[in-house]
């Protein structure tokens, strides 16, 4: 981590969850140049590395091949596999699964007629798939679904390699985000005026939620980091820091500064006063010597309980124990004057 950080403080994220398919994370202050390193490795990471599920391959009773139609159906195979490209599912196991669409006599054949079994999901039932009018209902539909990663551009190799020909191979967009925006503003800490604050937004198709899914991403970018310093990890110390060297630091300062608060502290019970007296100051939240001598008389003539005794009272033990109140000396200076 940047040395910076030492001087500004450890990052703060926090991510907001509009929805399960939307969520943000806002994440400050960073130092100059981070935020765009940062955003543009985690937009990489949402839209390409991230487990979904898309239907890699189609097969339809009678046709050959996706420039081919169907007789009774309206659209084109063309038009069916890109409608079919669209479907919005999440499969919880990583092996292959066919699923059948049977064709209708007429009507519309959408996302709900997919029969599929517990593994499979069906995240928008409403998506339209093909539009029949007299068709054979004899006949049906046959998808291969998979669940991977990325984006699987179908070539020629595959194709030959395919054992089943009656099986028309489709291009895969596996990925669940369907949207990425990332932004990087100003951010200040004191006098510091040029450090980053990133915001990521980011929209899955709901087979992953959206929080998941930036963590996820974070967690990958992670693991290929350490791959640096698997061994024999290099560090500067005079410019680079760590979270747990950032926590530990202010840890220790916390520590200290009770420490010397602690020492300083002494009881204002050791003057001897009376009760009268000392029951004003310690209602007025004065505990300590070093409190007292730091109050000045104008501030203690306030105090409930505090009249003319409790002042003669109070400037005699402090002369006798060699202290003096803040307003004394100003006054006696007044006076020589």
């Amino acid at each position: 981590m940047h040395i910076l950080h030492e001087q500004i403080g450890a990052p703060q994220f926090k991510i907001k969850a509009e929805s399960k398919n939307s969520a943000s994370l806002v994440v400050a202050p960073l130092p100059a140049g981070y935020g765009l390193t940062l955003g543009n490795a985690l937009r990489r990471v949402l839209l390409s590395s991230l487990p979904g599920t898309a239907v890699t391959a189609l097969k339809i009773d009678g046709v050959s091949h996706e420039y081919d139609t169907i007789p009774g159906v309206k659209d084109s195979v063309f038009d069916i596999i890109l409608n079919i490209r669209q479907l919005k599912l999440k499969k919880h196991s990583k092996g292959i699964e066919e699923v059948e669409i049977p064709l209708v006599k007429s009507g519309k054949i959408t996302a709900k007629n997919l029969k599929v079994s517990s593994d499979i999901e069906i995240l928008d039932p409403s998506q339209v798939i093909t539009t029949c009018d007299k068709a054979d209902s004899k006949k049906k539909m046959v998808l291969r679904v998979e669940k991977g990663v990325g984006y699987r551009l179908v070539s020629n190799e595959d194709n030959a390699k395919e054992e089943n020909p009656e099986y028309m191979l489709v291009d895969a967009n596996f990925s669940p985000v369907a949207r990425v925006h990332y932004e990087v503003n100003p951010a200040r800490v004191g006098e510091l005026t040029n450090l980053d604050q990133l915001k990521v937004e980011v929209e899955t198709d709901g087979s992953l939620e959206a929080e998941n899914a930036l963590k996820l991403s974070a967690s990958i970018l992670e693991s290929y980091f350490q791959l640096f310093n698997k061994e024999e990890a290099y560090t500067d110390e005079e410019f680079t820091t760590s979270f747990e060297a950032i926590k530990k630091k202010k840890e220790s300062e916390q520590i200290a500064a009770a420490a010397a608060a602690e020492a300083a502290f002494t009881p204002i019970d050791i003057l001897g006063l009376s009760q009268r007296t000392l029951n004003a100051l310690v209602n007025g939240n004065i505990t300590s010597v070093e409190q007292l001598v730091s109050t000045p008389m104008s501030q203690l003539s306030q105090l409930r309980g505090f009249g003319q005794k409790a002042k003669s009272e109070l400037e005699q033990v402090l002369s006798e124990r060699g202290y003096s109140l803040q307003s004394n000396n100003k006054n006696n200076d007044e006076e020589k004057e």
